[in-house]
């Protein structure tokens, strides 16, 4: 484990993975009156239990580069949404439930995001020797 994965710990791979299930979200939304649209969703805790560490790993083509290794997210991390109500037309999107689920997940991304600036803040402090 490098000194960043120690630094910003599980933090890292959670905004990743915020911002994936933003994009899932964002879909269902889109969908919502398209028929037999089905509503899918991301069990965030399971993904991020499940790649603990995986997405945190770094590689690089040559030396001194680095490059992150993706979203961490595979096809079968997506999970179908079971509807409270199902219509008429097979959709199962509740944009109520779909509006609920995007605005939470975009305060835990902007909170997420706070915490990683603090944390490079700080290490940026003590690198100056601040």
């Amino acid at each position: 484990m490098n000194f960043f994965d120690k630094a910003l710990g599980s933090h890292a791979q959670a905004l990743s993975l915020q911002s994936r299930r933003s994009s899932v979200l964002a879909s269902n939304i889109v969908n919502a009156d398209t028929p037999n649209y089905k509503a899918r969703d991301i069990d965030f805790k399971q993904v991020l239990k499940s790649s603990q560490g995986d997405m945190l790993k770094l590689t690089g083509s040559k030396s001194g580069h680095i490059g992150s290794s993706g979203s961490g997210i595979k096809g079968s991390d997506l999970k179908y949404r079971i509807p409270l109500q199902p219509s008429l037309d097979g959709n199962t999107v509740d944009l109520d439930q779909e509006k609920a689920a995007f605005t939470e997940n975009a305060m835990r991304y902007q909170t997420t995001l706070q915490f990683l600036t603090g944390r490079f803040t700080g290490i940026k402090g003590a690198l100056k020797g601040e």
